[in-house]
């Protein structure tokens, strides 16, 4: 077994990079180790490409494995990881991004890239190493890939920045930012922040970009030492000859038709100039030599060249806008009668119908993850159904995307969602994308917003989002430098055809989430600089719109959603409200038609569709936890009669003695004469006993009645003292 490894020194812990001793068998394997989490990294390329498809074959895959951390999953039935979940998905994406870029345009070989936690120590980020841990993989496996890249985090914690901050470090600071990059340029960011302004954000991808070219560099060094051979790999036929072939058979006029305000106007000019070009290579098509797909694909390429090469020389847009312009807005709320709060937000022809749906403390979701179990009060789903994009395409199941630009929208106005203690509520949105021409996410963020004020919910500040693109000159790309162009509120064309992704949500006050991808092999500061200075305009912009329709939160919710009821109980008294195997719970819950939440500090959440249930829920609650005082009165039922008196419950679970001597002002014989069994009757407290037993009085509220027989002492002597522990406080309702 040939075994080597290498560390170096990271943000105070040691990042070591190891390959031979597992994964023999794959193209390249490495297992990366920060802290005490370990990641094996591997990959696999097929030998063979196929050179009619118009993609390029990645997969990337991030496993979880629970014994990582020393865990067994919860499921008493199932113990076995199943399908990925939402946070492993995440993870893959995060790592494919910008890999994706780095590989030959139009390469058709298959590639595999399998991260799988084996240990994690659950302070160390394992997504974030696993990138690094993929790169190098490439590196030692020969792959045609023009890396290496690595990945950062970068955390806000007392207004200092954190290079790889903790778990602990980022859940208490002010920002979450992961940066991947090359030793020449930032290719990829991720990020979640609590209104960080956009040069504190440059100064922390400046830190990010210095730390990634250090481990670059480290993994140059690594693969060094192995000097791996370059792989072949297999090209689609889209070639230089292809394009000029085609070329010739379009005119300018041609390529000036493909242009329109609206998508559709567009698909028809495409179509057309699809079915003159089909025609003009007709014969050849039939002979063989050509085929349909390949004339197509290179028609595709020309028409995406001449939209670039009309925003970099003239500033001309596809659907006529300048470059800094946001396409027109439309609101709407409230436009479905029975939901607790909707919104629809249209900018140009995306539209994002965001419904908000409220529910109390226990509908929060909980998450089984590698670590303690985590629950989430404020959830979006995303949804980005076919026929928004006017195709056909299987529907049902929840793709990458679908669960990306959800986690996108649910960080966007994750920070301006207000506490469990002011406002209990669990909240569930679902986006659903009804129309889709570019920056659906974004109209998520702003439907978000809308849909959550028009709910009542008392969010701080609302929050809107933009998505800025890029094109970019021949010798930018070859050398990094030459022209540009930033583009404002990118359509669909704009975002397949450009270079860049770049979304940024944010207040008034600051950023509170960011994404960005590109195709190029990376981006400066200070092109990030004018794309972030430009999404401000741009963002406040799309906010006056959004006000004007609703300005804030409204102060009533909708007659349809619950109402909560919060109150503070003695944490003693915990067990006495769930009682025995959730008994009392489960009654007073059925009874007044609640939904009831207790948590270990004392808060008990009421969740009801009516306030007469939560007032009658409280008051049952009040009175189980409530501590008698000698001197209160009560209502109360007898529950057991004895010779010297009658046991009355007065509270729940509470009960005392009235001596037979304190049943009436006058002296009774015998107590059935003026109680019986399930009587309701009015009581005093007189007092709490050493041993904890409660004394009461029914004469006091007896005193104008008459004895309706004899007073005298009954055979076989008298009453005898109440206060002697021989008259019964020993019994089953002896407290």
């Amino acid at each position: 077994m040939d075994v080597k490894n290498i560390s170096m020194e990271l943000a105070g812990r040691t990042l070591t990079l190891e390959t031979g001793r597992v994964a023999l068998q794959a193209d390249g394997a490495v297992t990366i180790r920060f802290g005490d989490t370990v990641v094996l990294s591997t990959v696999v390329m097929a030998e063979k490409g196929n050179a009619e498809a118009d993609f390029f074959p990645l997969t990337v895959d991030f496993q979880e494995r629970y014994y990582a951390s020393g865990k067994i999953k919860g499921s008493r039935f199932i113990k076995r990881e199943g399908r990925p979940s939402d946070e492993a998905t995440l993870k893959a994406r995060l790592i494919d991004r910008p890999i994706r870029p780095m590989f030959p345009k139009g390469i058709t070989n298959e590639v595999q890239a399998i991260n799988t936690i084996l240990s994690a120590d659950l302070e160390n980020n394992p997504g974030i190493i696993a990138l690094t841990g993929t790169s190098m993989a490439m590196l030692l496996a020969g792959l045609p890939f023009d890396g290496p890249i690595a990945g950062v985090s970068i955390g806000l914690v007392d207004g200092e920045l954190v290079v790889m901050p903790t778990e602990e470090q980022i859940q208490t600071g002010n920002m979450d930012l992961t940066v991947a990059g090359t030793i020449d340029a930032i290719t990829m960011v991720e990020a979640g922040a609590n209104e960080v302004d956009e040069e504190t954000f440059l100064r922390a991808l400046d830190l990010a970009h210095k730390t990634i070219k250090e481990i670059c560099e480290f993994q140059l060094k690594f693969r060094d030492m192995f000097s791996p051979e370059k792989r072949e790999y297999t090209v689609s036929k889209s070639s230089d000859e292809m394009l000029a072939k085609v070329k010739e058979a379009i005119t300018e006029e041609d390529f000036a038709r493909v242009k329109g305000m609206k998508k559709k106007e567009v698909k028809a000019a495409m179509h057309a100039l699809q079915d003159k070009v089909l025609l003009h290579f007709q014969a050849e098509i039939e002979a063989g030599d050509l085929s349909e797909g390949d004339v197509l694909k290179a028609l595709q390429k020309l028409v995406d060249l001449d939209v670039r090469d009309r925003i970099l020389t003239k500033g001309l847009r596809l659907d006529g806008r300048g470059l800094d312009d946001v396409r027109p807005i439309y609101v709407e709320i409230d436009l479905l009668p029975r939901t607790h709060g909707s919104a629809l937000f249209q900018r140009g022809e995306t539209q994002a119908l965001t419904i908000t749906t409220l529910g109390g403390p226990g509908a929060a979701q909980i998450i089984d993850t590698m670590d303690e179990d985590k629950e989430k009060r404020y959830i979006h789903y995303y949804n980005f159904p076919p026929y928004s994009t006017g195709e056909i395409k299987r529907a049902g199941s929840v793709s990458r995307r679908e669960i990306g630009h959800g986690f996108l929208a649910e960080r966007a106005l994750k920070p301006m969602i207000p506490p469990k203690e002011e406002f209990p509520y669990t909240m569930l949105l679902n986006s659903e994308i009804t129309t889709c021409n570019g920056s659906s996410s974004m109209a998520s963020v702003c439907g978000s917003t809308l849909s959550l004020m028009a709910a009542g919910v008392p969010i701080k500040k609302p929050v809107a989002g933009i998505a800025m693109g890029l094109v970019t000159s021949d010798q930018f790309k070859e050398t990094g430098q030459g022209d540009y162009k930033i583009l404002t509120d990118i359509q669909g064309f704009e975002d397949f055809a450009g270079d860049m992704d770049f979304k940024v949500t944010g207040t008034a006050d600051g950023i509170t989430a960011l994404q960005m991808d590109i195709k190029v092999k990376g981006i400066t500061i200070e092109m990030m600089r004018e794309a972030l200075s430009k999404a401000k305009i741009g963002r406040a912009f799309i906010m006056s719109e959004m006000l004007k329709v609703l300005p804030s939160s409204r102060t009533e919710m909708s007659d349809y959603a619950p109402r909560i009821t919060s109150m503070m109980i003695d944490p003693d008294f915990i067990r006495d409200v769930i009682g025995k195997g959730g008994e009392t719970i489960q009654k007073i819950s059925a009874q007044c038609e609640v939904e009831i939440d207790i948590e270990q500090n004392g808060l008990v959440t009421i969740t009801s569709q009516n306030q007469e249930g939560a007032k009658k829920a409280e008051e049952w609650i009040h009175s189980i936890t409530y501590v008698p005082q000698a001197g209160d009165e009560f209502d109360g039922t007898v529950v057991n009669l004895q010779d010297f008196g009658c046991f009355v419950e007065f509270l729940p679970g509470k009960d005392g003695l009235v001596h037979i001597s304190r049943l009436r002002p006058y002296r009774v014989n015998n107590v059935e004469d003026v109680v019986k069994l399930g009587d309701k009757v009015r009581v005093k407290l007189l007092e709490i006993d050493k041993q904890g037993r409660y004394n009461l009085s029914m004469k006091e509220f007896y005193q104008d009645e008459k004895p309706k027989g004899p007073t005298g002492p009954p055979l076989g002597g008298d009453h005898g003292d109440p206060g002697d522990p021989g008259h019964g406080h020993d019994g089953p309702h002896a407290h």
